[in-house]
């Protein structure tokens, strides 16, 4: 299959980019830069140029394909909103390109707030909130409606693995080394749930090839690892003491990342494992931890 993908010289889009090419697949990686082509001819992919907010390049790309993998998304969350509707019309515009065809169009989400406080399943469609303006799911949905095989994979917070540069667990780190303690709020009871980045990539392949449409599948390899567990092994790392916040003190502590510190967001992956044959092989987020991946 000849696949087009956003995101592909990303941290888990490169990781995509190798398990297609490794399972046979042909690759055609969406690049902005000359940095990004070279990454992409190195991995053994071929370069299509353009962005997520040039609809041309997109619509090219879409019509080039057997199949496309939506991993790219503009990480600015200054203009959080704005950046949304720029991943909802690139979704409306490759699924315009693919319509009547039934060829696969694979779109990113998350798990963290299908429903917060509680187990998150594949089954659970929460309803859209202004609060919350990325709306991938429903217009992977609208997109399914026009016949394409649209589906959505819903990754953890925490995707974790060698070159993880900017994801949560760096983050958490600088904060750990800015403020001179590794912290979580109050008790630290609440809980992230993770996933290895190559076996997100496994994910990601298996969707292409077998998923159905409008269905969610879960990149989430561990249900449940309390923030309080995660504070303590980068303290560890770091030698750093490990402290309790107070939630009011929160926002002045971690920022703006002070939301995600609090959020308790378990999920399974039962109805995933069992529907694409996907069983996560790799480390967990507290072994990269502890072997040293985010400090070296």
């Amino acid at each position: 299959m000849r696949v087009f993908i956003t995101g592909a010289t990303g941290f888990i889009g490169t990781a995509i980019v190798q398990e297609l090419i490794s399972a046979g697949h042909q690759v055609l990686g969406l690049a902005r830069s000359n940095a990004s082509a070279k990454k992409l001819v190195e991995a053994g992919a071929e370069v299509h140029r353009g962005d997520l907010e040039d609809l041309e390049s997109l619509r090219s790309g879409a019509a080039q394909s057997d199949g496309v993998i939506h991993a790219g998304f503009i990480h600015d969350f200054t203009r959080f909103k704005e950046v949304c509707e720029v991943d909802k019309i690139a979704i409306e515009t490759i699924g315009e390109v693919l319509a009547g065809s039934g060829r696969p169009l694979i779109v990113t989400s998350g798990t963290a707030l299908v429903s917060p406080g509680r187990l998150a399943t594949e089954d659970i469609i929460p309803p859209f909130s202004p609060a919350w303006p990325r709306a991938s799911e429903q217009t992977a949905d609208a997109v399914a409606a026009l016949g394409v095989r649209a589906a959505v994979i819903r990754l953890s917070p925490s995707v974790h693995g060698d070159d993880d540069k900017h994801g949560f667990i760096p983050i958490l780190i600088n904060i750990a080394r800015e403020k001179g303690v590794s912290a979580y709020i109050g008790g630290g009871l609440n809980r992230w749930n993770a996933v290895h980045r190559l076996d997100a990539a496994n994910l990601y392949r298996l969707a292409l090839e077998n998923a159905a449409p409008c269905a969610r599948y879960h990149g989430s390899a561990e249900e449940a690892i309390t923030v309080k567990t995660i504070a303590e092994a980068i303290g560890k790392q770091l030698n750093l003491p490990v402290k309790s916040i107070a939630p009011e003190a929160a926002g002045e502590h971690f920022g703006w990342f002070s939301h995600m510190a609090a959020i308790d967001c378990t999920a399974s992956s039962k109805l995933t494992q069992e529907g694409l044959n996907w069983h996560p092989t790799h480390s967990t987020l507290l072994a990269d931890i502890e072997n040293g991946i985010y400090t070296k």
